[in-house]
């Protein structure tokens, strides 16, 4: 099924893939932060920008790999350090907007107090889950158009 879709729609695999390499650097990303989070105790402030910066740099390591090869199935020749500071640059931007969109959450605005399972952890998943979802449109164009361009 989604094979026939893909091959009509070639942008719909592509994306398809990429939301998957998502998924997986999501998973990275968070298993970092969790890990930084419970080793420190610390799980909000400037602590969790600190966190959530550093997971996010592991997990866009992994995404240039994954996306270079898989995703957008790029194979020039052109200077691949070149590429990979072109990655970078489109994926400091999404850092920025990932982890400010992340912070903002955790740190501004608070759940509602009747929802009494929804720890400082917790809440601090969900401001990753946050940062990702608003970064996710910015990364795909970036890489799409400004990166991997055909």
């Amino acid at each position: 099924m989604f094979g026939s879709i893909t091959a009509r729609f070639p942008f719909l695999g592509q994306f398809l893939r990429f939301a998957l390499i998502g998924v997986l650097n999501t998973g990275v990303d968070l298993g970092i932060l969790n890990v930084l989070m419970v080793a420190t105790g610390y799980k909000t402030g400037i602590h969790y920008t600190v966190f959530k910066t550093v997971s996010f740099m592991f997990a866009v390591t992994a995404s240039y790999f994954l996306n270079k090869h898989w995703a957008f199935k790029d194979s020039s020749e052109e200077d691949q350090a070149k590429k990979f500071s072109q990655f970078l640059a489109v994926s400091l931007i999404g850092a920025i907007i990932n982890v400010g969109t992340a912070s903002l959450v955790v740190s501004f605005i608070r759940p509602i107090a009747e929802i009494s399972f929804l720890t400082d952890q917790l809440w601090g998943n969900i401001g990753a889950l946050c940062g990702t979802a608003i970064g996710l449109i910015w990364n795909f164009a970036g890489y799409k158009f400004l990166v991997f361009k055909k």
